[in-house]
Parts: structure tokens; sequence; C-alpha cells
């Protein structure tokens, strides 16, 4: 048989090119990032027509003309470089070849198509905007290349207006939970760190008072510090609070600038509400973010929810997997998820480690420890079985 392979294998080069064989290797290692030799190599170049026509077909390109051309946009697209092309490439694992605004895509089917409604996205964001590679991530996000297939490159999204700009959900997820907030009057944004969470709810909260929607911002969090006693904080309540307050305040000073957000504090229309001083009040046409709510007890949750008056609207964010409350204290962003679901009129958005529009790193890091976590919890019986 060695020797009929041999000779077989021979007759199989006889009239080809002495490349043929080192563009089939190539070719292979290309698509397989495996090195051929041996056996296999010389199967598929003996006998071809026994196997898949298309395994040895050429990849068809994704082809694809980006218009209105216009030299300073598709430069502003591509980046420096192309760094923004490369990181679609990257994270797509797709190669991109362009000549001008002609372009060819060359990977699985699924991806090139995604990449394409992508870039285009990308080409509409240059009208008015400078991109960088931050910006190029957040558009890269895996909760929004997912779904790129599924929505129409035209499709409208949600704008919210700020003094200093427009701001617009990334992702499906993040489009909907701003929709939730915009039609529910008390709303849950639940999940992991880098999500949104918060930005997007000042976020409504600023375009709601810039449409003369509401008459004030509330911002409640309850003062639980992360694993550490800060002891006696100096100052009025609001400095003793303002520690505990300030990923609300960075978003604020984002949107609408410093010095108009203190003239906006000095007036009371945006107002620093610490969740324990909140009992009693009733609180009507206004916009109420209570952050880290998974450090509240289910009597301050309550409490809290009972608060609501006409014309205003609640967001509640938090994440169950960080609690800082004391051992044995039940969170209450944790009991009002059971209690509440099918309540209507009361919205909850479920983000997951795939929505992170933090650095790259976050959502890896997000990710891990879930997986961890649930290692634990998996082996946690296993141990009490084994002690019994």
């Amino acid at each position: 048989m060695t020797d009929n392979s041999s000779g077989e294998c021979q007759s199989a080069f006889a009239g080809k090119p002495r490349s043929y064989k080192g563009g089939v290797r190539r070719w292979l290692f290309k698509s397989f990032r495996t090195q051929p030799s041996g056996v296999i190599l010389d199967f598929i170049l003996i006998a071809p027509g026994r196997l898949n026509t298309t395994l040895n077909a050429p990849i068809e390109p994704h082809r694809f003309i980006l218009e209105p051309f216009e030299a300073r946009r598709f430069a502003n697209l591509c980046g420096q470089f192309d760094e923004h092309l490369r990181l679609i490439e990257q994270r797509l694992t797709i190669e991109i070849r362009n000549r001008g605004n002609q372009f060819e895509l060359i990977g699985e089917p699924k991806h090139t198509t995604s990449a394409e409604n992508l870039i285009r996205r990308l080409y509409r964001e240059t009208k008015g905007t400078d991109l960088s590679p931050d910006t190029v991530h957040l558009f890269l996000q895996e909760s929004a290349v997912e779904e790129l297939d599924n929505v129409s490159p035209g499709e409208p999204s949600v704008t919210l207006r700020t003094k200093k700009g427009t701001i617009r959900p990334r992702g499906l997820n993040q489009l909907r939970y701003v929709k939730e907030i915009l039609g529910n009057d008390i709303n849950f944004g639940i999940g992991p760190a880098g999500t949104g969470k918060t930005y997007l709810a000042v976020a409504c909260a600023v375009d709601a008072l810039e449409r003369e929607q509401i008459r004030r911002i509330l911002l409640v969090r309850p003062a639980v510090e992360a694993g550490e006693k800060l002891g006696f904080l100096p100052g009025d309540l609001s400095q003793k609070i303002d520690p505990y307050l300030r990923p609300l305040y960075d978003a604020l000073y984002e949107m609408l600038g410093f010095e108009h957000v203190a003239k906006l504090i000095e007036r009371q229309v945006i107002e620093v509400a610490p969740l324990a001083y909140m009992r009693g009040r009733t609180l009507n046409n206004s916009f109420i973010i209570l952050d880290e709510s998974q450090n509240t007890t289910v009597e301050q949750m309550k409490m809290f929810l009972t608060r609501i008056g006409f014309g205003s609207t609640a967001v509640i964010t938090g994440d169950i997997t960080q609690v800082d409350l004391p051992k044995g204290t039940k969170s209450g962003l944790h009991h009002v998820i059971e209690v509440l679901k099918d309540v209507p009129g009361i919205s909850f958005t479920h983000f997951k480690p795939k929505d992170v529009v933090r650095h790259p790193l976050v959502q890896r890091i997000v990710e891990a420890y879930e997986r961890f976590e649930n290692r634990v919890a998996d082996e946690a019986p296993k141990d009490k079985r084994h002690d019994a």
C-alpha cells in the first residue's frame, strides 16, 4: 500500500506547477491555523474530487461600497494607519481590504455581514463625530455585534439630548433599557459594573429636564462603604454624602458642565438625598435615581419605592454580585426582583458581562469572577455531602 500511495502521490504532482503543493499548504494553514503535512496533505493533493468541492473552492469575498464618498469622513472612519479597521478585523476575525470606498471582507459570511453593518454605522457617525479607538470599541461590544444581522442599518435609535451634546445607547440591551425608562414610571437596571446602568439613567434624567418634562432630579444612594469603614466625615449633610454619589456627579458634569450643575444644585433643581432621610417624602414631577441599590435593606427598598408621586420616574440600579451589607442582611434589590417581577408598569433590564462598555479587560474580569463563583457554588454541595 505504501508503494502504491507513493506512486499515486507522485502521479498527482505530474503536470502541476512546483508551487502547487506550497499553495495548498499555505491555504490550509491560513484557513485552519495548523501546518498540514504527511498523509493529510497528500490526500488533498491526490484526490481532490473525493472531498467536498467547497474545501478547495476559494472563499468568496463580501463586497460593498460606501456612499456618498467623502475623503474627510472616510479618513475619520479608517483612523490613523487604519487602526479602526484593524480593531474590527481583530474582534470579528475577518480580513478587510479596501480600495477607496470599495470594500472586500473575507471571513465567515455571518461575520462579514455584521462587519458591513458595523462599518456603515460608523460611517454615519462620522457626519458629526470624530471617531476614536474607544468609540469603535463601544460599537464593537458583543451585545451590539451579535444582533447586527437582525437590525436594519437604517433603524432609528433613541437619542438623549443634553447640554453638552447627544447620547445614544450602545447595543440592544442598552437600547431596551432606555426605552423602558422612557415608557415606565419605575425601572430597574441590574447587572455588572461598566454596563452603563447609572450613566444612561443620568442621561435620561438630564434629557427629561432639558425637555421640561420634570422639575428636578434627585440623586439617592445608600451610605454603605465597600468593605471598609471611613469613620467621621466633616462637613454638612451634602458634603458627607458627596463621596458616595461621585459617579452620579461625574456623569452630570460630563453632560451639563461643572458650573451649570453647581447652579442647579444651588437652586435645588438637582438634589442630593441620602436614602436614610427619604421616609415621609412624596416626590412629584421628579426624576429619582437610586444608585447601588444592592446595598439597601428590604425595608429601605420598600420605603423608597413608596415615595414615588405623580409625574415622576424612578430608576433603580445595582449589581447583586457586589453587596456590601453586613453579613446576614438580605439585599433589598435581590428581594424586590422576586416581589415585583410580574407587576405591570415596572420594568426590569438585566445586563450581562457582554454588555460592559469599559476597557475590554473589565468584561473579562467580570466573566472570570462569574465563572469562579459558579464553580464554587457547584462544589459547595459536594463538600457538605463529604463532611456528612
